[in-house]
């Protein structure tokens, strides 16, 4: 009976250790390890952003991969979300003193609801209008505020859902090229 039960045991343990590290494979490609080096196109750590274009609030049409050479800050918002609104100035300070590019990508609001908003906090860097929400599903976003950091070459090099703060948003930025 004791036998068995080890036996048992045994047996479970090494299927276990095999199922585990069948998973944790699978984990490592859908994370983008390993890929890093290929031109993928993803949402993971390493991979190319994916590209979009979008019309800015003011009208002009701006596409991801125009800024390819800077580092971009792809911020992911609505004027109705808390979290949102603490981040804004923390954001506008950012793009104020370091050299980045932040594209902040509104969820499909109107322009009237966006425009106040805007100038009531100042927001100088370019608001893009998702108004079909096309970008937001690209990039599954699913909490507000979502954001992507970008480096020189396209490629994600750091993904937060929730705000940020000025010091970790530096923080992430010093890390790239």
């Amino acid at each position: 009976m004791k036998k068995g039960i080890s036996i048992l045991i045994i047996l479970g343990m090494l299927g276990w250790a095999v199922y585990d590290f069948i998973g944790s494979s699978e984990d490592d490609s859908i994370s983008g390890e390993g890929s890093n080096s290929g031109d993928e196109t993803g949402l993971a750590i390493g991979d190319i952003a994916p590209d979009f274009e979008l019309e800015t609030l003011a009208g002009e049409t701006v596409r991801l991969s125009d800024y390819r050479g800077k580092r971009v800050f792809v911020n992911f918002w609505a004027t109705w979300c808390p979290p949102c609104r603490a981040e804004i100035p923390d954001m506008q300070k950012l793009y104020d003193t370091k050299d980045v590019v932040i594209l902040a990508v509104n969820m499909a609001e109107s322009p009237d609801t966006v425009t106040p908003f805007v100038e009531e906090f100042e927001m100088t860097f370019p608001v893009l209008m998702d108004a079909e929400s096309e970008v937001v599903g690209t990039y599954q976003v699913q909490a507000y505020p979502t954001s992507y950091m970008i480096d020189s070459t396209g490629r994600i090099q750091f993904m937060r859902l929730g705000a940020m703060n000025y010091d970790l948003m530096v923080q992430e930025l010093e890390k790239m090229e």
